[in-house]
């Protein structure tokens, strides 16, 4: 029986797709697409000419029946979206599950997507993150959705286009508070860039191209470690007549804390 082929196709530059996409798309049958307009320019750099038919966000769920039928006649199917791996903010999750549940063969051929590129070249040592994607349009329903990870100890990753970038930086900065930020923006493209600066201070003067926006998790608050030693080592040089300020300075030294810390501890032992 003919299946389903996921393909995974350029972020930006059309050289960044696979020997294997590239064979499948020329011998699938029928090719659907996020926006055909759209994937004739791939499809015509690389001299593939296939049916094409339309499977975006508003009619995928009536797209099913039709690519159903098709499979179902012997035909091969390939699926693409405008940009990177269907199903990763881009149609085709809808699809996919509707024909899991008709026992529909679904294969996939990977490809490029924008997440782990930015990922590598934002130069993030921690190895754990958290994909998001794109924000809802509601603030009810990003505050719905954001809550959930405010504490989450990874980073968080975001898409954002460049009509929604400033606002969406400063929508997180309300709600997840200043955080280091990376800004990654038309990723394998000529003008691929990327921004390393906070949620605070990010302010993008005329937007463009297609944005990543990599949240690192909050920094964890210093505490200062075994308040009682610290206590005695203050008692221990004061007693032995060292000035307060030299006191507080060498104790913070000593137990790798800053002269503020060492101080809130000497005026509580005051009070």
């Amino acid at each position: 029986m003919a299946k389903l082929n996921l393909v995974g196709t350029p972020i930006g530059n059309l050289g960044d797709i696979t020997l294997r996409a590239l064979e499948t798309l020329r011998t699938v049958d029928v090719i659907a697409c996020e926006d055909t307009r759209h994937s004739l320019r791939l499809l015509n750099f690389y001299q593939i000419k296939k049916p094409l038919i339309a499977c975006h966000k508003f009619n995928e769920r009536e797209s099913v029946d039709k690519i159903c039928a098709l499979i179902e006649a012997g035909k091969e199917v390939a699926l693409i979206t405008d940009a990177g791996m269907p199903c990763i903010s881009d149609p085709g999750a809808i699809l996919v599950n509707e024909l899991i549940s008709r026992g529909v063969e679904i294969t996939v051929v990977p490809g490029a997507t924008a997440v782990t590129s930015a990922i590598a070249l934002s130069g993030i040592c921690q190895p754990i993150f958290t994909f998001i994607g794109f924000l809802p349009t509601k603030n009810k329903d990003r505050l719905a959705l954001l809550t959930p990870f405010k504490d989450v100890k990874t980073s968080l990753v975001f898409y954002s286009s460049p009509y929604d970038v400033n606002k969406d930086i400063a929508y997180l900065y309300s709600v997840l508070g200043d955080r280091e930020l990376h800004i990654v923006r038309e990723l394998t493209k000529i003008h691929e860039e990327h921004i390393s600066t906070t949620l605070s201070r990010a302010e993008l003067e005329s937007p463009k191209g297609e944005y990543v926006l990599i949240v690192e998790c909050a920094k964890e608050e210093r505490q200062p470690k075994q308040s009682v030693s610290i206590e005695r080592q203050l008692c221990e040089l004061l007693d032995s007549g060292m000035d307060k300020k030299e006191a507080i300075k060498q104790v913070a030294k000593s137990n790798n804390l800053t002269k503020d810390e060492v101080y809130k501890v000497a005026l509580s032992m005051k009070k």
